[in-house]
């Protein structure tokens, strides 16, 4: 029986300098991050964290993702976290999704993300 595993890691939250225009450059806003890694079964039932994902590393990827790199887009930021994710660790498919409830827009609107789902 083949089976997969998906850890959800929901609505991590970080100050950061991504953006278009110069004042999110300048100043920064507040962005939130979605990501789903899927990963083969456990299908030994093996309760051991050497046969998982640690999601605490995942997220130290996505902090620094986040906060020590700089993008025009939250599209970009999202493959730049995503590649690091199939990279980093022993995963199938991860799909990110930032979201950016600040974006300048003149509009009244509770939130702007971008998505990316990547597979190996």
């Amino acid at each position: 029986m083949k089976t997969e595993n998906i850890i959800h890691l929901r609505k991590m939250e970080f100050y950061a300098y991504h953006g278009v225009l110069p004042e999110e450059k300048k100043l920064g806003q507040k962005f939130s991050v979605d990501v789903d890694i899927h990963f083969p079964g456990l299908e030994n039932k093996n309760d051991n964290l050497a046969y998982t994902i640690d999601y605490s590393l995942v997220y130290q990827v996505v902090k620094q993702c986040v906060e020590n790199e700089r993008f025009d887009l939250i599209e970009s930021l999202a493959d730049r976290i995503a590649g690091r994710i199939l990279d980093e660790f022993e995963c199938t498919k991860v799909r990110v999704e930032v979201h950016k409830p600040q974006a300048p827009i003149p509009g009244l609107l509770a939130d702007i993300s971008a998505e990316t789902i990547r597979e190996k």
